[in-house]
């Protein structure tokens, strides 16, 4: 028997879940990925594009609906009603080694200097101490897919790793931190890679910056909305941070003028940490995936609890 899905999301994903043994019969949505007929069982789609979602579900939801894959790591774009779809599953892990590469590219980029530019003529040839990667401290607020991976690296470059999170098992190497105040005091470069909720939505303010130890460095490259900007500035005005690398910021893009723009210990990247040349094949491969254990009945990587939004 034929099976429908509804997809909204590009061709070269479509591609892939048509080229499935099964031949699914592909209903493209054109807009917005909520306008589903009956018919569709499965809605594969983006969370960006549910950005706009109307605090009301459309008349007839979920209509024949039985599972919504969300081709991105987050989810916190979908409205509660969408979880009226029994279903839920993100894209979880298919860009975590690329954001992981980008985490430790901006450790080095800070100890070694990178970011500040070539030796261009005589004057500027001034030798200066560089900051070392081995034997620091990266902590890592959400130790998910993302978090595992940054953890794998930091280890093999010989950093010390601690972790904040619900997980009850850590794996070997990372050490537990039970909050996020402690997280900030041990850490040198401190990794957000949480989801966005109601619990860590302005995680990053003027109390908790308060325990930071001297001379962190913040990445974020979870959501931009966990961190109040005025506070992350006052710290670097103040020197209790030594810089920030944001490659998300709230709202994308900043307004003009913003001093995010020009500070200078702040990195600013247009969240690009997971756009690497393989991307679209890497979550390609895990929605594919998960489409075929659905089909056959099998657990499917990246279930979302609609209770907790991850």
């Amino acid at each position: 028997m034929s099976i429908t899905l509804a997809s909204s999301l590009p061709d070269v994903f479509n591609r892939a879940l048509a080229s499935h043994p099964v031949r699914p019969n592909i209903l493209a949505l054109e807009g917005k990925p909520w306008d589903v007929t009956h018919g569709a069982r499965c809605l594969f789609t983006q969370q960006t594009q549910w950005k706009s979602a109307p605090s009301e579900p459309p008349s007839g939801w979920p209509f024949d609906l039985e599972w919504i894959q969300v081709a991105s790591a987050g989810v916190d774009t979908l409205p509660p009603w969408a979880y009226k779809v029994p279903l839920v599953t993100r894209g979880a892990g298919a860009h975590a080694p690329a954001i992981a590469e980008f985490v430790i590219g901006a450790v080095f980029a800070h100890e070694k200097r990178f970011w500040n530019g070539n030796v261009s003529e005589p004057a500027r040839w001034v030798p200066h101490a560089l900051g070392s990667v081995a034997g620091k401290t990266m902590g890592i607020a959400g130790v998910g897919e993302i978090g595992r991976e940054c953890a794998r690296l930091a280890l093999a470059l010989g950093m010390r790793v601690c972790g904040m999170t619900r997980s009850a098992n850590l794996a070997p190497g990372i050490e537990r931190v039970d909050s996020f105040p402690a997280l900030l005091a041990v850490s040198d470069h401190l990794v957000l890679a949480l989801p966005l909720t109601v619990e860590t939505r302005g995680i990053v303010n003027r109390e908790t910056l308060r325990h930071a130890r001297k001379g962190l460095h913040l990445i974020n490259i979870a959501r931009g909305s966990m961190i109040d900007d005025a506070a992350l500035l006052q710290a670097l005005d103040d020197r209790r941070l030594s810089g920030a690398t944001l490659d998300v910021t709230s709202p994308e893009p900043l307004p003009a003028g913003h001093r995010l723009y020009t500070h200078p210990a702040v990195r600013l990247t247009p969240h690009i940490s997971g756009a690497v040349d393989d991307a679209d094949a890497r979550m390609s491969a895990v929605v594919l995936a998960n489409f075929d254990c659905w089909l056959h009945g099998r657990p499917l990587r990246g279930v979302v609890n609609p209770a907790t939004g991850y």
